[in-house]
Formats: C-alpha cells, structure tokens, sequence
C-alpha cells in the first residue's frame, strides 16, 4: 500500500514539474484587472480628490495613509481655489 502512495506522490509532483517547465503549453498573458482612478478631465477639485478610491492589493499602499493624503490635498486645493491661505492641513504625523 505504501509503494502505491509513493507512486501517487512521484507521479503527481513529476506532473507538477512538467507542467511549470510549460511541457503542456504556455500560460497566457497576465490580465491586469485591477480597478483604476477614474478622474474627470480638467481641474481637480477637492471632491474629486476625496472620492478617488485605488485598488487594494498585497502590500500595497496603506489605505488610512492614501485616504488622509487625499484629504490634505483636497482641503488644500479648497483653500487655494477659494482665495484663503489660512487652510487648516494634517501635519505628517497625521499620515501615519
């Protein structure tokens, strides 16, 4: 009973092999599906910049750091485009 167990194991990381070397044909193309920004053409406006929202991958980016980078940026593009300098923004510490 043991023989055909080893014989099993053998035959299936032999097929293993055979199959990553490509003996069986090649893999397709990577698809990248991931989502992406979808940004209006033109000037960004601070609503804009809050409502982007990017692709979450395996050691990615972290979200909390990108959402509170947004909301500096937008706070900030607020402030310019309405003529006041004396806007309010997260310091770096606050990105972390």
């Amino acid at each position: 009973m043991e023989w055909i167990l080893a014989a099993l194991v053998i035959g299936v990381v032999g097929l293993a092999a055979a199959a990553a070397s490509g003996r069986f044909g090649e893999l397709p193309d990577v698809v990248d599906d991931r989502v992406q920004p979808t940004l209006r053409e033109g000037n960004l406006t601070g609503d804009d910049l809050r409502e982007v929202q990017f692709a979450v991958v395996p050691r990615g980016y972290s979200m909390e750091q990108v959402d509170a980078l947004l909301a500096r940026l937008g706070a900030q593009l607020d402030g310019v485009r309405s003529g006041s300098s004396a806007v309010a923004l997260p310091g770096p510490s606050d990105l972390e």
